[in-house]
Order: structure tokens, then sequence, then C-alpha cells
């Protein structure tokens, strides 16, 4: 600790580092990075290849391209960039389509062997509502708070 009775900077640093969610978006950055290169390859090795040998292995529009003194516009790139985009954003879609599956399936086998409890038994009770008024109210209440009516298991000896 410094004299004056504040952390040094190496001491908040080090806090600050080992702090979970500091980690978590360390894991997360790692993560995207390895998957980004995993769709990368999959678009350019796998799905462009397919495509170009089905249309014939044509790489982009002739005559879209405007040839401004020596500054060229071409819209055939532009366009093959979008179509890239959506190829990736098609494969990264069945990417995940595929893993939600598999939590879905590895979720209801848990459930079938007993190792996850089901829904009902996490949900808490629905919550007690006054005939009368619909507010809701303590389940113990033999008054409703809101409107004073009498509920269930009212007793009153002096009316």
């Amino acid at each position: 600790m410094a004299r004056d009775g504040k952390k040094g900077i190496i001491a908040e640093f080090a806090e600050f580092i080992n702090r979970g969610n500091v980690m978590d978006l360390a894991v997360g950055v790692i993560i995207g990075g390895a998957f980004t290169a995993v769709v990368n390859s999959l678009v350019s090795n796998v799905i462009q290849p397919l495509i170009s040998f089905l249309t014939g292995g044509t790489k982009g529009v002739p005559g879209l391209s405007i040839d401004l003194n020596g500054s060229v516009v071409d819209f055939s790139v532009f366009i093959s960039a979008i179509i890239n985009f959506l190829i990736t954003a098609a494969a990264v879609f069945a990417i995940v389509k595929a893993l939600n599956e598999l939590n879905r399936i590895r979720d209801i086998a848990a459930e079938k062997a007993g190792l996850a409890k089901k829904a009902e038994e996490d949900a808490k009770p629905a919550p007690r509502l006054c005939p009368y008024c619909k507010q809701e109210i303590a389940g113990n209440a033999t008054r409703c708070p809101h409107c004073t009516s009498k509920l269930e298991g009212y007793k009153n000896s002096a009316e």
C-alpha cells in the first residue's frame, strides 16, 4: 500500500486484470479470432470454390467499372464483397444453428437422464391475486391491502 492509504498503481492494475469480466472479454476475443479463421477458411476454401465451379469460374462481372481520369470505380468488386459477406453470414448462421441444436439435444438428454431440473421445478409459484381488484397480495393475507376486501381465511370477532 502507498503511504497515503491508497492502493498502488500495480495493485490496482492486478485487481483490474483479475476481475472476471476482463478475463471473460479476453477469452471472448481469443475465441472470436479463432472462430474468424475457421469461418474464413470455410468460405474461401470450401464454399467459394464450389460456387466458382458451379458458375464456370467467373471472378467478376465485366463492364461494371467506370474510369474517372485514371481512378477506377469498380462496382463488381463491391458486389463481390457483398456476396462474400452474405456467404460468410450464411456460414456463421449454419454453424450457430448447428451448435444451438447440439445444445438443445444435450439438454434433452440431460433432462431424460435426470441430470437437469425441469423448468417447472425451478419456477417460483405464481403470485396470489386478490379476486376482487386483481392486485398482488401476500400469500398469507386475509384482507387485500389495496381494496380491503375480505379474503379466504378472514376472521374478526368484532364484526
